[in-house]
């Protein structure tokens, strides 16, 4: 069945009711507000990113096994297996088309690729990964910098937060999804400073 974006939005709003943390309700909300600030800066759709930031996280605080097992339900790669990080976006996404009747591609890679980026973004792409980076609730060390590089320059704000998130998981051993580094090459690669990403 299909919804118009504010009955799918109306839908999800019930579901967190029932399913996500009050921290990342607010997170959520904060994400689209952001959304749609940036959207309205950068010439992106702001009913569209507003969609996206709604759904981004829908299902980032149901259980592992779950997710595990939607992992397996709508066919993705079985690494995303018991990273919930990795996975939720993927998940999100298909879950709109499934549950809502979502069909925008744009909306759905916007939230498919929120957490890792790829090559190649679109402005919604990027507008949602930076919103989700940004947000007023975070606090992470670099935050404030990369708010003040994305006010001025999209893409540079995009390349600020994947390439910090490179050096973080890079740092900690963890998995480093493909898509991330793609991301950032193809950011850096279109800035005309390649030089200054290393993997």
């Amino acid at each position: 069945m299909d919804y118009t974006d504010e009955q799918a939005i109306a839908r999800a709003k019930a579901f967190m009711d029932g399913h996500m943390k009050p921290s990342r309700r607010r997170h959520t909300e904060n994400v689209v507000e952001t959304a749609v600030k940036l959207a309205k800066t950068y010439g992106a759709d702001p009913e569209k990113a507003e969609l996206a930031a709604w759904f981004h996280d829908l299902v980032r605080n149901l259980d592992p096994e779950e997710l595990d097992a939607d992992v397996d339900r709508f066919g993705l790669d079985p690494g995303y297996k018991g990273n919930v990080n990795l996975s939720h976006g993927k998940i999100a996404a298909e879950r709109m088309k499934r549950d809502y009747g979502i069909t925008d591609e744009d909306v759905l890679n916007a939230v498919s690729y929120h957490t890792t980026g790829r090559a190649g973004m679109s402005t919604l792409e990027k507008v949602v990964f930076l919103a989700d980076v940004i947000e007023p609730g975070r606090s992470h060390p670099s935050v404030e910098e990369n708010r003040r590089i994305g006010e001025r320059d999209l893409d540079q704000g995009c390349l600020f937060a994947l390439e910090h998130t490179i050096d973080y998981v890079n740092s900690r051993g963890e998995y480093l999804d493909p898509d991330t580094l793609e991301a950032a090459e193809d950011l850096a690669r279109r800035a005309g400073n390649t030089e200054e990403h290393k993997e």
